[in-house]
């Protein structure tokens, strides 16, 4: 298996990072702060953190919850429309 160069970037990384984006523009859209956010999932502020900045790489039960915290339909999240 090749190893990657820190000039090559993993573009699944890019993906993560664009889920993070949409989350974060749909949860400041519904006024929510990202504790509120953490609170409604169950979850640690620092991971919603981590998730919304895509450095983390949320189970789809997580990008489900998400969506459902938000009021928004799961492909809203994850697609690029």
């Amino acid at each position: 298996m090749a190893t990657r160069t820190r000039t090559q970037r993993d573009p699944r990384r890019d993906d993560l990072r664009r889920l993070g984006e949409r989350i974060r523009e749909h949860r400041r859209t519904k006024g929510l702060t990202q504790e509120s956010l953490a609170q409604a999932l169950d979850l640690s502020v620092a991971y919603v953190s981590l998730i919304e900045r895509g450095g983390r790489n949320p189970p789809y039960t997580t990008v489900l919850a998400i969506a459902r915290a938000l009021g928004v339909p799961p492909a809203k999240i994850v697609t690029d429309d």
